[in-house]
């Protein structure tokens, strides 16, 4: 009893991994994409046009912090008036922006 026990743990939590990994790219997808590039490079027609980072050259990810990178997901970045990134607070919790955080972190180590 006590191995299936442990087995149906240990399955639960590696289906639970997976879901959070699917998740995060969901979210990436869903949020993210569009302007910094389903591979991170940001070589979109709106990741051009505002001259988003090339998430997968390491000096560019040396740019910012992970809670640079967390405010900015949570609050959004402006330039003056003009809105470069809106903010994702209302749609992600705080797990979800760290996930996407630790997602942009891993395109420089491809």
């Amino acid at each position: 009893m006590k191995t299936l026990t442990i087995a149906i743990l240990t399955s639960t939590f590696l289906a639970t991994g997976s879901l959070l990994a699917a998740d995060v790219k969901a979210n990436w997808d869903k949020h993210c994409a569009k302007c910094h590039g389903a591979d991170g490079k940001g070589q979109t027609t709106m990741g051009k046009k505002l001259k988003v980072l090339d998430y997968t050259n390491p000096e560019h990810q040396k740019k910012f912090t992970d809670e640079e990178a967390i405010k900015i997901t949570a609050e959004g970045k402006k330039e003056g008036d003009k809105t470069l990134m809106k903010p994702y607070k209302d749609e992600l919790s705080a797990q979800e922006i760290k996930d996407l955080v630790a997602y942009v972190r891993k395109f420089a180590k491809k």
